[in-house]
């Protein structure tokens, strides 16, 4: 641990970006390869003193490129109004080139190595953007933050340094501006049709035990069918992605979309191996025993998203894995019109060995890459003032979110109300206009983070109450820096993926009982010669060598 008297790398760093912010001159990793970079000749339509909390607006008009990732649920129109209002309240015209949904990750790195790409670069999450670092094909962002006032004033307020520091490489600077969130968000849980449980005398549980104990009245009552059936199964690397992640969590570990090879064992004090740990186990037993007594449909691992919802609405199971926005929209809306009396709430995660927690490091999200070209221009601190204001700033975000006061909403202290006639994810579904599909607004390219009373205001009812109990749960240690050099990581990453391909395999066969839990020390052999051990390794000396750099 850091003496809290002594000045880490980092705390100067912060130091040195207070200086620049009165200079404008910086560090980066740009054309001439690094030097200093003195940015007096970069301010062209850039305002002079500008300072968090005020609205951003270009000394002369301005254009920049931004790469937008095309949502087949609301897709881009060059008439939103979301554009005309970004350049008239900025002076800045944005000029998205669109990429589908389906071929951004490709799509954008192309473009990246092709030297085509736009020059701000959102979506993009952490980890992704460390396969462009050693070509110097972006920014190392860090170093320029001092021209964004509203980004460091919410990473001081809701001290958020030691997320920052999670996504640092080897030379101490991160390489992009993630979204920031004042509080960890959750967003999925199980779902049950509490009109069944209430003909069978049972509570909604809240804890995995009273799960499994609900899902064997349910099966006894209903011996024919899977009281549980699951989705959230294909296009992702891991089935049940949803499930995993969340069930992960009641055991302390990172699972389902959030599973990563290598975790920080507190206890021990270093890096071990994710799907090996003793919490990965019990998750698994915990898991096999539901499939094994057959209360979860083995076909939840395999089945497209909408089978297993019509097997809810057909009554072939009560229970599902849920959002707050599929709850309202899909479940309750079709149940309500299929079955009479129908009725279905989300819970809270339910609780297990880890008690109240939350994963470490959800406060960031996707954020916002800039190409090292960008840095070539007379604008480019004019631009970094623009994403400041756009992404970062109270006022920035509420625009983007729910757009303009008086035409698509109106306000009153902390509830938004949107004008007669907008609907929102299917707020109203006879409304003639949507927000995000007429407007352009709610886009997932420009809306993320924010305040709580901002993230909160389009809470559903259903929602709220799910937010109100997750938010007081504690959230678990962020795992600590430990940047990989660039050999390193190329190393690490040719040994990475067979052995995560590996553990989800094998996760798989232990929770469907293909492979039997008396093979597990056989399944900790297998991964280890498929260099487990030496992954970690690499992983602990850079966490060593991170430590004494940097305090």
């Amino acid at each position: 641990m850091k003496n809290s008297g002594e000045l880490s790398r980092r705390q100067i760093l912060a130091a040195a970006g207070f200086i620049g912010l009165a200079t404008l001159t910086g560090c980066g990793s740009g054309d001439d390869g690094g030097d200093t970079k003195d940015l007096t000749k970069k301010q062209n339509g850039a305002m002079k003193n500008y300072r968090a909390g005020q609205q951003f607006k270009a000394a002369k008009p301005l254009s920049f490129s931004v790469l937008h990732n095309n949502n087949p649920v609301y897709p881009m129109k060059d008439d939103w109004l979301f554009w005309k209002e970004v350049a008239k309240r900025t002076g800045v015209t944005l000029k998205p080139v669109d990429v589908p949904l389906t071929d951004y990750e490709k799509k954008r790195s192309v473009l990246i190595g092709s030297g085509d790409a736009p020059v701000l670069i959102p979506k993009t999450y952490h980890p992704s953007e460390v396969a462009f670092v050693s070509s110097g094909a972006i920014l190392p962002v860090s170093e320029y933050v001092h021209l964004m006032p509203n980004y460091r004033a919410k990473v001081k307020k809701w001290k958020l340094e030691p997320e920052l520091d999670s996504i640092r490489q080897s030379d101490g600077k991160y390489y992009l501006l993630p979204g920031l969130h004042e509080k960890a968000k959750s967003g999925y849980s199980l779902s049950f049709r509490t009109d069944v449980l209430d003909r069978l005398g049972l509570t909604l549980p809240e804890t995995w035990d009273q799960v499994y104990d609900v899902l064997k009245a349910i099966k006894a009552e209903y011996p024919d069918k899977y009281p549980w059936t699951d989705r959230w199964s294909t296009n992702t690397p891991f089935p049940c992605g949803a499930l995993f992640s969340y069930l992960g969590q009641a055991y302390g570990v990172k699972a389902g979309w959030s599973y990563d090879n290598v975790t920080f064992d507190t206890g021990a004090g270093k890096f071990v191996f994710n799907a090996t740990t003793d919490r990965y186990r019990q998750m698994i037993e915990f898991l096999r025993k539901i499939v094994a007594e057959k209360l979860l449909d083995p076909e939840s691992f395999t089945q497209q998203d909408d089978q297993a919802t019509q097997k809810l609405l057909a009554e072939k199971s009560y229970v599902i894995s849920a959002n707050p926005q599929e709850l309202v929209q899909n479940y309750r809306y079709n149940l309500e019109k299929q079955v009479k009396g129908a009725k279905i709430e989300m819970v809270p995660v339910p609780l297990g060995p880890a008690g109240p927690v939350v994963l470490g490091g959800t406060r960031l999200e996707n954020g916002v890459m800039v190409s090292s070209k960008a840095l070539k221009s007379d604008t480019f601190v004019a631009m970094m003032q623009f994403v400041d204001w756009l992404w970062y700033s109270d006022e920035g975000q509420k625009f983007c979110k729910w757009g303009v006061q008086g035409v698509t909403y109106t306000e009153s202290g902390d509830r938004y109300t949107l004008e007669p006639g907008i609907a929102l994810m299917g707020s109203d579904p006879d409304a003639p206009k949507d927000l995000q599909k007429d407007y352009g607004f709610f886009n997932g390219v420009f809306t993320y983070g924010g305040s709580w009373a901002l993230v909160s205001s389009s809470f559903s009812p259903d929602e709220k109450k799910f937010q109100d109990v997750m938010t007081q749960r504690r959230q678990l240690p962020i795992d600590p820096a430990h940047p990989l050099q660039s050999m390193e990581q190329e190393q690490a990453t040719l040994w990475d993926t067979p052995l995560k391909d590996h553990a989800i395999q094998n996760t798989l066969k232990f929770v469907l009982g293909k492979r039997p839990m008396s093979e597990w020390d056989a399944y900790v052999a297998e991964l280890k010669a498929k260099n487990m051990d030496r992954l970690i390794d690499v992983h602990n000396k850079a966490y060593d060598r991170y430590r004494k750099e940097n305090g």
